[in-house]
């Protein structure tokens, strides 16, 4: 479920990557819609091959976008991709203009370098401006000289620093636009250019508060 605060807490991805997506999205809506051929009587021709109403202008649309995803990688993982393509919020190629593959990638990464606690790995990972916003919701622009030890000791808590530890695709939702978040929106991803891998750009201490509260109630609720 897409949280009222994502259109707050995350940076844009640039507008290139994924209008030309939007535009084969709706394509493939579109042709799914076409009549049956006719003959020049106006009598149906040939057998009807009925379509399934049900998504097939999705899997035109996915198939379009992650083509347009490979044209600008070396090496796709296209048996990865097509697999792991699907997404809450849509289309993880279509919304970000990127595949699967390149965000675990990036996952992978991060969750490594949040286990080893590696200041610079985690650097690394991070698209600047980094968009900060600390536990009061005050907002921050910062760049990798602003994150001294200070900063960077507050920026990535214990608590981030956790869930960085357990970051799985199978728990990102996208918006298309602005990237994939976990957590409401306690980090965002998105790639710099189409295909591209994604980096960190947005770290929100106010949503993981948040989301920590709403799994607290979740489990009193399970509970009782």
């Amino acid at each position: 479920m897409l949280h009222s605060r994502t259109d707050q807490t995350a940076r844009p991805a640039p507008a290139r990557i994924v209008a030309a997506l939007a535009g084969l999205a709706m394509l493939g809506a579109c042709s799914a819609q076409e009549g049956p051929p006719v003959d020049a009587s106006g009598e149906m021709a040939g057998s009807l091959d009925i379509p399934a109403p049900a998504g097939s202008a999705a899997a035109e649309a996915e198939r379009d976008c992650l083509l347009v995803v490979w044209e600008q990688q070396v090496s796709p993982d296209r048996e990865f991709d097509r697999a792991n393509d699907p997404a809450e919020g849509g289309l993880i190629s279509c919304a970000t203009g990127t595949s699967a593959s390149q965000f675990e990638a990036a996952l992978t990464a991060l969750r490594e370098a949040a286990t080893g606690e590696d200041r610079d790995a985690l650097l690394g990972e991070i698209g600047v401006p980094l968009l900060y916003i600390d536990a009061d919701g005050n907002r921050r622009d910062m760049m990798e000289t602003d994150l001294a030890e200070r900063e960077f000791t507050e920026v990535f808590s214990p608590e981030m620093l956790a869930l960085m530890r357990s970051l799985d695709l199978r728990d990102m939702t996208v918006v298309p636009d602005q990237g994939g978040f976990f957590e409401l929106g306690a980090i965002w991803l998105s790639p710099g250019e189409p295909g591209g891998r994604p980096r960190v750009v947005t770290v929100n201490r106010q949503a993981l508060a948040e989301a920590a509260a709403a799994a607290t109630t979740t489990e009193g609720e399970t509970s009782s």
